[in-house]
């Protein structure tokens, strides 16, 4: 196994890192602060081309795959912008792939261009406040009637649906009792927002500010069949493709996160005297550095081999979910080290 990056690779880090030089902490304090989305650094990303990083070509995308995808969220992450910048980008990179893989040349051609254009806003609508992560327990349902779907129901933890005027979304078409397995009657969508017909409610939380994340409760929402990625009833399936890769670049994105916080408390170590000597000499203070660096790398290295594992189609869940858990608590642990 290996996971080298080819010199072309090693250009989004560099390129990337010069991008976000114009975004600096106290621009993140600010949104912190404020709220604000940060538009104008998601412009940023599409005006640059990277928002179809992971998007054919022939779409106006760079045609990359993850592991390119991943690099460009982690280098977003590491320069200080943290969730608040992955996040604010990161649906728009990932959240169309079921389209990408699955979708009609005609789908494709009208769904993908104004994303990676950023003249579209995308959310993602899966998890539901009962469910949790449980995907195939959904409840949220889509009717046919003749050529459109009517939604009804609630999704929960939608991350920049203040914003988004587009939805992937899952829904139930069939009722579990009605099929084999958990998996089966649920559908995928992308399709507009309509807010006339969703009632999207931001919920308070500690931290991320400047992205939102909220409650959408939908009320006869209206999509027509044209907007139906795939089979009716195999939704699931194509979701994974939205999954995996979103569980791959957060890991890559928290490690950069991680990153961050490590080079800020090795600075300091490097700064503060404390009885005529940076206290970084002291062995306190180093092994702990050195066990969070340890275990960000261990993260990145399972972040990564995920990441290869999705873009040369081989089976990569298992992986991807730990990636993202192994990044998350060494993320945790760079981030609290007391020095």
């Amino acid at each position: 196994m290996s996971i080298d990056f080819t010199f072309e690779q090693q250009q989004i880090t560099t390129s990337v890192q010069k991008l976000t030089e114009q975004f600096s902490d106290d621009y993140w304090l600010q949104r912190d602060e404020d709220g604000k989305f940060p538009e104008d650094f998601c412009r940023a990303i599409a005006d640059s081309g990277y928002m179809g990083i992971a998007m054919p070509q022939e779409y106006g995308g760079a045609g990359l795959g993850i592991t390119e995808a991943a690099l460009l969220l982690q280098a977003i992450s590491a320069s200080g912008a943290g969730n608040g910048g992955v996040s604010s980008v990161s649906i728009g990179i990932f959240g169309l792939n079921p389209v990408v893989k699955y979708g009609t040349p005609e789908q494709k051609q009208r769904m993908l261009p104004p994303v990676i254009q950023r003249k579209d806003i995308a959310c993602f609508g899966v998890t539901e406040p009962d469910a949790g992560l449980d995907t195939t327990r959904l409840k949220l349902r889509a009717v046919r009637k003749g050529d459109r779907y009517i939604v009804h129901g609630q999704k929960i933890w939608i991350s920049t649906a203040q914003v988004a005027n587009k939805i992937l979304l899952i829904a139930r078409t069939a009722d579990a009792s009605e099929t084999h397995r958990p998996v089966d009657g649920l559908t995928l969508f992308y399709t507009d927002l309509d807010k006339t017909k969703v009632d999207v409610r931001v919920i308070d939380k500690m931290g991320r500010k400047c992205v939102d994340s909220n409650e959408l409760f939908f009320d006869g929402m209206e999509i027509p069949v044209e907007n139906r990625i795939g089979e009716e009833g195999k939704g699931f399936k194509y979701l994974l493709d939205g999954i995996n890769p979103e569980r791959i670049l957060i890991a890559a994105g928290l490690v950069g996160l991680g990153r961050a916080a490590l080079r800020r408390a090795t600075d300091y170590a490097k700064q503060r005297v404390v009885f005529g000597r940076p206290i970084g000499k002291n062995q306190a203070i180093q092994h702990p550095l050195a066990q969070n660096w340890a275990e960000l790398e261990a993260a990145n290295l399972m972040a990564f081999r995920a990441a290869q594992l999705y873009d040369r189609g081989d089976d990569c869940g298992a992986l991807a979910n730990a990636a993202k858990y192994l990044a998350g608590e060494a993320t945790f642990s760079a981030c609290t080290t007391q020095l």
